[in-house]
């Protein structure tokens, strides 16, 4: 480096320390670990909920557990688009965390190929299945949920079309960063249970409405996707980027997303999930 680039260079910019490399690595795993845990509980819960009850055709048991609109006698279409919505979300759930898991992509790229078509399938499947329950079916509270609920499938479907599209052009570095921004839009729904369960911890309810029309409310029909795809784009950013100092504030923030989610998993079992099983 000569003298004029050691001038002009921002301080702490240069070359990535080994150090800062491994905790931007150690608190995404971290993280990941956190979401995994979390995304296990929710799955277990589907299957034990929802999947006993449609197997043993007891579809009036989906009332058990407060919904906007679960079962509704006379509504075959509804009850049946309602049924493959949950049924899907568990295969997207867990095909998801499959999908983010290093040694598949590395050991097994045939099983990580089929097991990402199968991801995006579902999530667009969800995404159309979320708008149809939204619009056509009317399970909604507030028109500021309804909109949330489409904002995120329309990003669902735009990011699937543009993971989809570098895979196929073999742009393999475009297809991970969009591949990830799918995965944090395809579980806002999941995140928003977690956002909850954190927000009433910290800060006993306030703001959230008796019919999901209070202010913390409204921030969540979007904050549960906009979010976790915010810190996504700072870690993408700052993974791609040349600053120890970025690197250890992005691991700092990671650390603490990963034991917010810890406890808001384990709250959301204890309140949202394990009571209905």
């Amino acid at each position: 480096m000569d003298q004029n680039q050691a001038t002009t260079t921002p301080a702490g910019v240069g070359p990535i320390s080994h150090r800062a490399r491994t905790a931007l690595r150690w608190s995404a795993t971290a993280c990941y670990a956190a979401i995994a845990f979390g995304q296990l509980l929710f799955v277990a819960f589907i299957a034990l909920f929802f999947y006993a009850s449609i197997f043993a055709g007891n579809f009036a048991a989906w009332n058990g557990k407060p919904h906007i609109a679960a079962y509704v006698q006379g509504d075959g279409a509804g009850n049946a688009m309602f049924a493959v919505h949950v049924l899907l979300a568990a295969v997207m759930v867990a095909g998801g965390l499959l999908q983010l898991i290093p040694a598949l992509r590395q050991r097994w790229p045939g099983l990580h190929r089929w097991n990402g078509r199968i991801f995006v399938v579902a999530a667009l499947a969800l995404a159309i299945g979320g708008l149809w329950l939204v619009w056509v079916r009317g399970s909604y509270l507030n028109l500021t949920g309804a909109f949330g609920i489409s904002f995120c499938a329309a990003l669902i479907i735009v990011f699937a079309a543009m993971a989809w599209r570098a895979a196929i052009n073999r742009q393999f570095a475009a297809h991970r960063r969009w591949a990830l921004r799918l995965f944090v839009v395809a579980n806002a729904v999941w995140f928003m249970r977690i956002g909850y369960m954190i927000w009433g911890i910290g800060s006993g309810g306030v703001g959230i409405g008796p019919n999901m029309d209070g202010p913390f409310d409204y921030f969540l029909a979007f904050g549960n996707t906009l979010v976790p795809l915010g810190v996504m784009e700072m870690y993408l950013r700052v993974g791609a980027g040349r600053s120890d100092r970025a690197h250890y504030a992005m691991a700092a923030m990671l650390s603490a997303c990963a034991l917010l989610i810890f406890a808001g998993s384990g709250a959301a079992w204890l309140v949202m999930w394990g009571p209905y099983i």
